[in-house]
């Protein structure tokens, strides 16, 4: 009977030293580890600027203090570094990715190519809520939306499939606008660089965020201009700039899909953790990038390379991930008929 007693007691006495240890063995494992961190754009794109300044600081905040190397995997809109990260990733808590806008679309939408659900994911956090943008190079003579009513406007974007072509075709469907997409350029220094010499007349769609790490002077000196805004709210610099989901308010159908479109962007810049890291490790990590973005030296080192900060933790962005992923399905169909041959 004794023993029948202190059982109980002795099962809690085991489980408080099981967690103790696995919370130290958690803490103990990134010493003398690497943590590689992917983007699927290319060099020097708006997506590798935060990482590398993630890399910059984020292992100060991390038990063990890991070093840090980044990979780029461009290619097929995005889902290949996404799929690399399901599939062949180490899940160890050793392999972080940023992830393309375009996906969760893709997924929410049936749409195929994605090897494992967004939800199964670890979201470790997200660096801010920009909204996206379409510009144009003033010397083109676009600087309006009702510019790009009245003729064809040739814009350019990254590969097909990606979150930089799918805005303007939205906006073809709902308002009326006669953007016409060129794909295949590398990145935004091509895109800006085929401004410069006439060769577009824009650029198709981008955060925000990257504008202004890639074209702020051009932006306050008045070459570039911004015809658009889709996110929940207007940007503070842009407080002139219209709104997708004021101009189509009127349109109930319109206006839904306007909301789906707006809450993609409210997680800009998303960084995930493959599925089957282990929940200790998780939450270390989690720890850590609501930290270094609380660093004074990372706000600062941001401030320098122009990188807006507007973080959401990994539970934060969890939940707009999956509440995303939740839409209805008439909205989705009305999404569908909109973007056309977009969705593959």
């Amino acid at each position: 009977m004794l023993r029948r007693r202190n059982c109980p007691a002795m099962l809690l006495i085991f489980a408080l030293a099981a967690a103790s240890s696995s919370a130290a063995s958690a803490e103990e494992f990134f010493a003398g580890r690497t943590i590689t961190m992917s983007t699927h754009s290319e060099r020097g794109g708006g997506y590798e600027v935060y990482l590398r300044l993630l890399a910059a600081h984020m292992g100060r905040h991390i038990p063990g203090h890991p070093s840090f190397a980044i990979v780029n995997q461009p290619g097929d809109g995005g889902l290949a570094a996404i799929n690399h990260a399901a599939n062949a990733a180490p899940q160890d808590g050793t392999f972080l990715t940023i992830v393309s806008q375009s996906v969760p679309v893709v997924e929410a939408t049936g749409g195929r190519g994605l090897a494992a659900s967004l939800a199964r994911f670890n979201w470790i956090g997200n660096f801010t809520r920009a909204n996206n943008v379409t510009v144009t190079w003033a010397a083109s003579g676009v600087r309006t939306l009702q510019d790009a009513m009245a003729r064809e406007i040739v814009m350019g974007a990254t590969g097909a499939g990606t979150s930089s072509e799918l805005g303007p075709i939205l906006y073809n469907a709902l308002l009326g606008t006669r953007f016409r997409i060129v794909t295949g350029y590398s990145g935004a220094a091509a895109l800006n660089a085929a401004m410069r010499r006439g060769e577009i007349d824009g650029r198709a769609n981008s955060t925000w965020a990257s504008i202004k790490l890639t074209l702020n002077d051009e932006f306050h000196s008045g070459k570039v201009q911004v015809l658009i805004q889709t996110g929940l709210r207007k940007e503070a610099e842009l407080a002139e700039v219209p709104l997708l989901s004021d101009l189509v308010a009127a349109d109930p159908k319109k206006a839904a899909v306007a909301r789906f479109m707006s809450l993609s962007v409210s997680a800009a810049r998303p960084l995930a953790a493959p599925p089957g890291v282990p929940d200790e490790r998780v939450a270390i990590l989690r720890g850590a990038f609501d930290a270094t973005m609380k660093d004074p030296e990372f706000l600062a080192d941001a401030r320098a390379h122009r990188a807006e900060i507007d973080p959401m933790s990994g539970e934060e962005t969890q939940a707009v991930i999956r509440a995303f992923l939740a839409t209805p399905k008439p909205v989705i169909a009305d999404l569908k008929a909109a973007l056309g041959g977009f969705l593959r």
